[in-house]
């Protein structure tokens, strides 16, 4: 059996204003899963947060717009599907016992969300620790973990390897609104921690993830304690 590798993917991959990304980005996992089994989360990315910002607007409560995330996430997990023809799954799983099922077919699975109150990098990590993945890899719009935003701060450093418990202390400031998760969260993090699921931060680029999937260090590695 081939080693299963989960992949949540930046909402940014699935952009309208850039077609050959998704492109590559079948091509790509069509490549690898010939040496691994890639199981893809997608992101909602900038969509759904404008779908979230214009219902909350309207009064939506959060459990809704969670759904509203969710269904987004969907749309963006088949967009993936088309791209990748018969070489994936037919449809995004809705359900961890469907994400196992899919799993056993040997094709590329790509999900969306499952569960409202939880981001898309919780689901990866409930799906990780289902599938019994070698590895969860979060692939965002970051290289890795910093001390501080590297957007805004020239001086901020990046961490090779953090401790789990460090990027807990780090994401307890983070919001956990509807649509407001972005690096990991405290739900993904747990999971990580209870089923010791080897984990890594990094870009959302093919060369990157080809690199690590082969051994490389790139990103930044979660550190679980081993007790």
């Amino acid at each position: 059996m081939k080693k299963r590798i989960v992949i949540k993917l930046s909402g940014r991959v699935f952009a309208m204003d850039n077609v050959k990304l998704l492109k590559d980005w079948a091509e790509f996992l069509v490549k690898i899963s010939k040496v691994c089994q890639p199981i893809i989360i997608a992101g909602g990315g900038n969509i759904a947060r404008h779908y979230i910002n214009h219902a909350r607007s309207s009064g939506a409560d959060e459990s809704t717009l969670d759904e509203l995330g969710i269904e987004i996430s969907r749309l963006n997990a088949k967009l993936l599907i088309y791209a990748l023809k018969n070489k994936a799954y037919s449809h995004p799983p809705t359900t961890l016992q469907e994400v196992r099922h899919a799993v056993d077919d040997g094709l590329i699975v790509v999900a969306g969300g499952l569960h409202p109150g939880q981001s898309t990098n919780g689901t990866a990590a409930l799906i990780a620790e289902k599938v019994k993945a070698e590895q969860f890899l979060n692939a965002t719009d970051v290289d890795g973990v910093y001390d501080m935003d590297p957007n805004k701060f020239k001086k901020a450093k990046k961490f090779k390897r953090i401790e789990l418990k460090n990027l807990k202390n780090m994401l307890v400031h983070e919001d956990s609104v509807a649509g407001g998760y972005d690096l990991m969260d405290i739900v993904a993090l747990k999971i990580i921690e209870r089923s010791k699921i080897k984990t890594r931060i990094l870009k959302a680029s093919p060369k990157i993830i080809e690199k690590v999937i082969k051994g490389g260090n790139l990103g930044t590695e979660i550190i679980i304690p081993t007790k």
